[in-house]
């Protein structure tokens, strides 16, 4: 199977992770969404990474759904309940991560979007912010003195979370989570430290 994405999505990251976790085989192919000359609609009609192409020619795309076939696919480290109610805990955990998530790159390409110097909005920047904020705290209050997200072991939530700090002190390094939150600096540094996280980092 490849993935097709990008080495500073924290989706991708997320779906490679999960594949790692899982002792699954996965070749990334890397591809610029930005580039004129990008292929990406041919493989998710909304031009976006992560895109999982199959070994029989098929195509999926959403990280959530990505993550989801993967842990499906080898009974090694479930990372998804299957009871309704554990399992909808852990992806509501997903969720959260992934809005904020949604908001730091919504900020990013505000910031970032050549030509829109001027147009910039700085009420809307500071809406995506105040997401981020609450993001954290909540992560923060949920994860309290546990050594894991959701049921004292590891899962998809841990996967999530880990990814959202670590792409925040990767284009956010002026958020400073890691003194307000020392329980979340204390789980990105252990979290950190597994071969699946080592293997993919973002770049320098």
């Amino acid at each position: 199977m490849k993935l097709i994405g990008s080495l500073a999505s924290p989706y991708v990251r997320k779906s490679r992770i999960a594949f790692a976790e899982k002792k699954i085989e996965l070749e990334l192919v890397l591809e610029d969404v930005w580039s004129p000359t990008t292929k990406m609609a041919e493989m998710n009609p909304l031009g976006k990474v992560p895109a999982l192409v199959m070994d029989d020619g098929g195509v999926m795309f959403d990280s959530r759904v990505i993550v989801e076939y993967a842990d499906a696919l080898s009974p090694v480290g479930h990372l998804i309940p299957t009871n309704g109610k554990d399992k909808a805990a852990v992806k509501t955990w997903e969720a959260l991560c992934d809005g904020i998530l949604d908001a730091a790159i919504l900020i990013r390409l505000e910031k970032t979007w050549v030509g829109r110097e001027q147009h910039r909005s700085p009420a809307w920047i500071d809406r995506q912010m105040s997401k981020i904020n609450a993001g954290l705290k909540s992560i923060s209050e949920g994860l309290g003195s546990n050594p894991w997200c959701y049921n004292n072991q590891f899962c998809l939530a841990d996967i999530a979370v880990g990814c959202v700090l670590s792409y925040l002190l990767f284009r956010f390094p002026e958020i400073n989570w890691r003194d307000e939150y020392p329980n979340l600096s204390t789980f990105h540094d252990k979290i950190s430290q597994r071969p699946s996280f080592v293997d993919t980092p973002h770049p320098n």
